[in-house]
């Protein structure tokens, strides 16, 4: 038997989020066979199996932690489990095929019952004890040389299946049938233990109001937390910004869409905007070197873009987003979306960033005083796009507004060049097809 060990996973990380198991008890796994999805503080990682065999136990629940070097799944020898046979002297591989079980009455106790080997017939109505085979080492055992706090003796696959789907560890159970038998009884208790109701919290001091629930950070949000609580800690910020008239910008969108061509989005074009203006404007496209008291800028641009997924809020950047044309621009962020809400985001794509574009609009908001993504140096955000009053040549007009909000670093630069950057993009939104001819 082998048991896979939680692999070192790079980038200094020392536990992973157990999100979910791709196989189960019983299953015939050979090597590099996906196993169980973690997550990291970084993205979602798939591990695959390094031993080919029968899964015997699964070391964890989903949602749990994982430290490094312990614990994952325990392999067993698949030739033992192929040798296991039916009564009929057929082969049988328990749960590796369902069908292979033979189902028992327990004499008296209405309760169904299986073994992972055989259970053999002396006669009619009488029957002798499950043998248990493939649970230690991939030898055969007698029910009584295992401890069940360890193994779990003979369930039958209703029993099994009863148990899983109520997340109930089959582990913790001490059977009541013979030998320890884990039979269906056993299982019910724990799901009805589990459920009955709890006796209310103590009222906490501070509010006098009960505790409705507690979640434990997992890595990811951990380390959204740290990069956070340094920006804030670190970097004198200060913040910028302007109403726009955006609707030439949603015209231009518009215009680009044809029957067979859904063109670049609007995100693309401020995405093309923005890195147009940091080439303009570089001191807003780097970092600060607090150890050598250096200004450092970048010879090119990595945009990130600011994306919510259901693990939380994460930035993927386009790289070398200078050399792309607003086409490309849309391709990547497609890619980089779809990829951000499978989990599927590389340690690269998550990290290099040079600086951040903000979206918020989509959330049906106008504006934010955005926390810059440390070690970057600023964040543009944009509101949501809608029609309002606006005076155009001495008239009111209905218009598409929006909000554009900079926060910056005041240490690499003044209030002056700030603006000069923002009034760059905002003179893009409102003029760009008179921007485009520049670029």
């Amino acid at each position: 038997m082998n048991t896979f060990l939680l692999p070192d996973l790079g980038e200094g990380l020392t536990e992973a989020e157990l999100v979910r198991w791709l196989v189960k008890v019983g299953d015939v796994v050979a090597v590099d066979t996906p196993i169980a999805e973690v997550e990291t503080a970084k993205s979602i990682v798939e591990l695959p199996s390094p031993y080919a065999g029968v899964i015997e136990e699964l070391h964890g629940e989903p949602g749990t932690t994982v430290p490094v070097g312990k614990p994952l799944i325990t392999v067993g020898d698949s030739a033992g489990a192929a040798g296991r046979e039916d009564p009929a002297g057929s082969a049988s591989r328990g749960d590796l095929a369902g069908s292979a079980y033979r189902e028992e009455e327990l004499a008296g106790s209405g309760n169904v019952l299986v073994g992972y080997g055989t259970v053999e017939s002396t006669g009619a109505g009488r029957r002798r004890k499950p043998r248990v085979s493939g649970v230690s080492g991939g030898s055969g055992a007698s029910g009584g040389s295992e401890s069940p706090a360890r193994v779990p003796l003979v369930i039958s696959p209703l029993v099994r299946r009863m148990a899983r789907d109520a997340g109930i560890d089959l582990h913790e159970l001490t059977g009541s049938g013979p030998d320890g038998l884990i039979v269906r009884r056993d299982v019910e208790h724990a799901i009805s233990f589990r459920t009955a109701p709890v006796p209310q919290p103590a009222l906490e001091d501070r509010t006098g109001l009960h505790e409705l629930r507690r979640t434990p950070m997992s890595g990811f949000r951990k380390a959204v937390v740290a990069t956070l609580t340094r920006s804030r800690a670190e970097i004198p910020e200060a913040t910028t910004w302007v109403d726009v008239d955006a609707t030439a910008l949603v015209e231009l969108r518009a215009s680009l869409r044809t029957a067979t061509d859904p063109g670049p989005g609007l995100l693309a074009l401020m995405a093309r905007f923005v890195v147009a203006g940091l080439l303009k404007y570089p001191e807003l496209n780097g970092y600060v070197d607090t150890a050598r008291e250096e200004l450092v800028q970048y010879d090119g641009v990595n945009l990130g873009l600011a994306a919510q997924t259901d693990r939380g809020l994460v930035v993927p950047a386009v790289g070398n987003a200078h050399t792309l044309t607003t086409r490309g621009l849309d391709a990547e962020i497609r890619r980089l979306t779809t990829s951000a809400r499978d989990g599927r985001l590389t340690q690269q794509e998550l990290t290099s960033g040079t600086f951040t574009l903000n979206n918020y609009g989509s959330f049906g908001v106008d504006g934010s005083a955005a926390i810059i993504n440390h070690p970057q140096v600023a964040i543009l955000g944009v509101g949501r796009i809608i029609d309002r009053p606006w005076v155009v040549d001495g008239e009111i007009a209905v218009r598409k507004l929006t909000q554009l909000s900079l926060v910056f670093d005041h240490r690499v630069c003044d209030g002056g060049t700030a603006a000069a950057f923002l009034r760059f993009v905002a003179d893009a939104f409102e003029n760009p097809a008179s921007v485009f001819a520049d670029l």
